[in-house]
């Protein structure tokens, strides 16, 4: 080897070795190439392909082009409409020893592909060449052997035909005549033996040529008038193909018709007799795949043009063919296809419920995720289309068994997401059921929708909130007319809620329930339901946990349950105390509650009740209550005025100031401080609001409370600036004016 390195190489050696280096290039490339398809993603190997189309578009037509038109630049450049007499002869030669270069190549397909690229050349040769060659280019693919092969370079041949000369049509028609007569290649040994290697069915094989039909197609039917469209279609009664017929199964021809009508509907009269020849032909496919999969094109056309019954038809004949050997288990995107086509058309539930085998053919959706992705498309739809609410017996057991198959399906698996995803769609149905002034059916309905759908928190919460709608609906449509009737029947409501919310897992959602609940009650005169919802509310407080959970994350139940007491107290303010269980029992009751409640360490909460709490009790001392029920009379009508009531007001109001005030020497430490002030200044501010502070014992706390709240400069100076400065004001009016003492012993502090 080395003294073989030492000798000089011969011309002849030399020209060797640069072909020889030249085609490892190549081999090297092709393999590159190859290993760099094998890591690509489907998109990506399209991609791939285009680029690759692209570069070899560029490298063939477009590049010798360009470089033949350049050549005739010199003196001036050549017009876009020039003939071949204004290209020169050094352009001319230049392109006929392009064409002899590929006349040289020997193997057909590539020799073909290669003149076909640079077709548009000829225009620099001869006026007819375009056409000649078109013609010639033709005739020479009729010597491929492999038809597929044939029909894709026929195809290729069309599109540069129509990008160089769209007015040339005779070659197109040929191309096609031409795809016409290879057909029967099909079966001859060749091609079955490749199939039979390959083990590639002939149905799957015959759909490789549609893109290439589909694009022969389109080149012949550009432009062309109506009746040239459909020559190539009569010009095959000349052909004898009666010994050659091609063996595609019935139902991929007819699937295919029925993607076209989806694109382009027929004459109206044509529509029926189309649909019955079609279905002739699809109900005797013997294999359900096959079968479902040529049905579900169906179904569009269907539902587009005609009515329920012709739709009920094709369901019960799907029903017919999918239901032996449970074959629909191996189709239900097929089947839900069906579904997603005809809802669109059916807006009117009424009559969709009303077809007869459209229930039935949802029962063939066994699988439980399926079945329930079925039943949430279908009410989505629902609650999107109608308009008005329904009392329709056969949409409401339709929708009652579809919701329930949607309910059924939840589990302890199942993600709160899809809970609360199910319980937005049966909430909505609920809404949409109304049986109008027939209050007794609708707490029945009412009745047996949280039997149905007891699982899911969301549709029992909305039910209760319903049934307190449906009383207070019925109060309002008997106009104060509180018969007899009218007051079972709001009973009834009560009894239903004060059963049901026990059931809630949400402590606060039972307590705002009974809270409601006791309201809707008391509103419509029935005040020992009234009584029993807050009497189990004040019993539940005792259970609040101290932390919930809040989308996931632990937080504290203490702002939940204050902003819970307040609402509370202001609705004690029209409740009529019983008279068997003594003056202010459920004020006491709830005070007790607070009072035993374990709140969190280093807490306020309990001292801020309090606070909250004697606003109420200064509003029931009053002669005349803020706000009643009508009909229902407070404790201001029970007592009035009574001064043993005042006094049991004014015992409990000292009660929980002497409460807030210890509190607030426990709080006389450093860290304790802020605290101090911000409760200081709030009881200040309940004083002034709703204290007499004409008694000189309760004006003198309320200058120590205010005093207190800015000792260490922690108060806010602007809210002290205009509560000052609102003192001021009402010091002006006449029975104020023992306000203007107690301002001058008012200062303003700040922290230093």
């Amino acid at each position: 080897m080395g003294s073989d390195k030492s000798k000089a190489s011969s011309p002849s050696s030399a020209v060797s070795e640069k072909v020889r280096t030249r085609l490892e290039e190549l081999d090297d490339l092709e393999e590159g190439s190859q290993r760099e398809l094998l890591n690509l993603s489907q998109q990506d190997y399209v991609n791939r392909i285009e680029e690759l189309n692209q570069s070899l578009k560029e490298a063939w037509g477009g590049l010798v082009y360009d470089r033949i038109w350049s050549m005739c630049a010199d003196p001036h450049p050549l017009p876009e409409s020039f003939s071949a007499d204004d290209v020169n002869d050094t352009a001319k030669e230049t392109c006929l020893n392009w064409f002899f270069k590929i006349a040289s190549i020997r193997e057909l397909v590539p020799r073909l592909y290669v003149e076909a690229a640079l077709l548009k050349c000829n225009r620099f040769l001869t006026k007819s060449g375009i056409q000649e060659t078109l013609q010639r280019l033709t005739a020479m693919i009729r010597g491929i052997g492999d038809p597929l092969v044939a029909v894709y370079a026929r195809a290729y041949l069309c599109r540069v035909g129509m990008e160089v000369a769209p007015h040339l049509k005779d070659s197109l028609n040929k191309n096609f005549f031409d795809l016409l007569a290879t057909f029967r290649q099909i079966h001859g040994e060749s091609v079955q033996n490749q199939l039979a290697q390959q083990r590639v069915e002939i149905p799957i094989y015959l759909t490789l040529y549609s893109p290439a039909i589909h694009w022969i197609l389109q080149c012949v039917a550009y432009r062309a008038p109506e009746v040239h469209t459909y020559t190539p279609l009569r010009g095959n009664s000349d052909m004898e193909y009666s010994n050659h017929r091609i063996t595609q199964p019935s139902h991929l021809l007819f699937a295919s018709l029925g993607r076209s009508l989806s694109c382009a509907d027929p004459p109206e009269s044509e529509r029926l007799s189309i649909l019955n020849d079609a279905w002739k032909v699809i109900t005797k496919v013997r294999s359900p795949r096959d079968y479902i999969n040529c049905a579900e094109i169906w179904v569009e056309f269907t539902c587009r043009h005609f009515t329920k019954r012709e739709v009920n038809t094709i369901l019960a004949d799907i029903i017919k063919h999918m239901t032996p050997d449970r074959a629909f288990e191996d189709a239900y995107p097929q089947l839900q296809s069906v579904i997603k086509k005809i809802l669109p058309h059916f807006h009117d539930f009424s009559v969709l419920f009303s077809m007869e085998k459209f229930l039935p053919f949802l029962d063939m959706f066994q699988k439980d995720s399926v079945r329930v992705e079925v039943c949430k498309s279908i009410m989505e739809v629902f609650i999107k289309h109608q308009q008005e609410a329904t009392r329709d017996p056969v949409i409401l057991n339709a929708l009652l068994h579809i919701c329930k198959t949607m309910h059924d399906s939840v589990n302890a698996l199942t993600l709160d997401d899809e809970k609360r995803s199910l319980s937005l769609l049966i909430n909505g149905f609920i809404r949409m059921v109304s049986f109008g002034r027939d209050f007794e059916q609708q707490l029945s309905f009412c009745v047996e929708a949280r039997a149905t759908f007891c699982n899911l928190e969301p549709v029992i919460i909305h039910l209760i909130h319903t049934v307190n709608q449906l009383a207070m609906e019925t109060r309002c449509v008997m106009k104060g007319n509180h018969s007899r009737k009218t007051a079972a029947f709001v009973r009834a409501c009560a009894a239903y809620s004060f059963i049901t919310i026990p059931s809630l897992t949400s402590i606060f959602n039972r307590l705002n329930l009974y809270l409601l609940s006791g309201e809707v009650a008391l509103a419509n005169q029935c005040l020992s339901q009234a009584d029993a919802f807050l009497k189990a509310a004040v019993s539940l407080l005792p259970e609040v946990p101290r932390t919930i959970s809040i989308e996931g994350k632990q937080r504290s139940s203490e702002p939940f349950l204050l902003d819970f007491i307040n609402n509370f107290l202001s609705t004690l303010l029209v409740v009529p105390d019983h008279p068997e269980q003594g003056v202010l029992y459920l004020v006491r009751g709830l005070l007790n509650m607070v009072q035993d409640y374990t709140w969190e360490d280093n807490s306020d909460a309990k001292i801020r009740v309090y606070i909250s709490a004697l606003p109420l009790l200064a509003a029931m001392s009053q002669e005349s209550y803020l706000y009643t029920i009508p009909k229902v009379d407070s404790n201001e009508t029970l007592y009035g005025g009574d001064p043993k009531f005042i006094a049991e007001i004014n015992k409990l109001c000292e009660t929980l100031i002497g409460q807030v005030l210890d509190h607030l020497k426990g709080l006389g430490r450093d860290e304790g401080v802020r605290r101090q002030g911000s409760l200081a200044f709030s009881l200040f501010g309940c004083l002034l609001a709703h204290g007499d502070l004409r008694n000189n014992k309760l004006n003198q706390l309320a200058v120590n409370l205010w005093n207190l709240s800015h000792k260490h400069g922690f108060c806010d100076t602007r809210t002290s600036v205009r509560t000052l400065e609102y003192i001021k004001h009402q010091a002006q009016l006449a029975d104020l004016s023992h306000l203007s003492d107690m301002t001058a012993r008012l200062s303003l502090q700040s922290r230093t």
